[in-house]
């Protein structure tokens, strides 16, 4: 067997069409009417498969699976959040892997925005 990558996410949520909207104006994700999407990713695309513990302090303790999308830029994501009124729920940090940002969506879930070091 050969990986080729993710086949997708799936999660349930109580509003979709809340989180539908908020995920096509904050990150540009535009849903179909199967209330799913399929993004395809670029060449310099990276994708990370990453187990951590239980008490591990990265994101929240009672979230099962961060979400983490890789941006073309960090300064012009951070902007344009900020003209959504979407409040980053950690600054920035740089590291040698690249950037990163973390916000929430409607459903309280922390997001990863990352900007892959090049």
């Amino acid at each position: 067997m050969i990986i080729k990558g993710f086949g997708g996410i799936f999660w349930r949520t109580r509003n979709i069409d809340v989180l539908k909207n908020w995920y096509k104006e904050v990150l540009k994700i535009e849903m179909e009417d199967w209330n799913g999407t399929v993004i395809t990713p670029h060449t310099d695309n990276a994708t990370i498969f990453s187990f951590f513990t239980e008490s591990d302090g990265y994101f929240p303790i009672d979230q099962q699976v961060m979400l983490n999308f890789q941006v073309e830029n960090i300064e012009d994501s951070i902007k344009h959040l900020e003209q959504m009124d979407v409040p980053l729920v950690k600054e920035q940090e740089n590291s040698e892997f690249g950037k990163f940002i973390w916000i929430e969506d409607p459903a309280g879930r922390r997001i990863e925005l990352w900007e892959k070091q090049v």
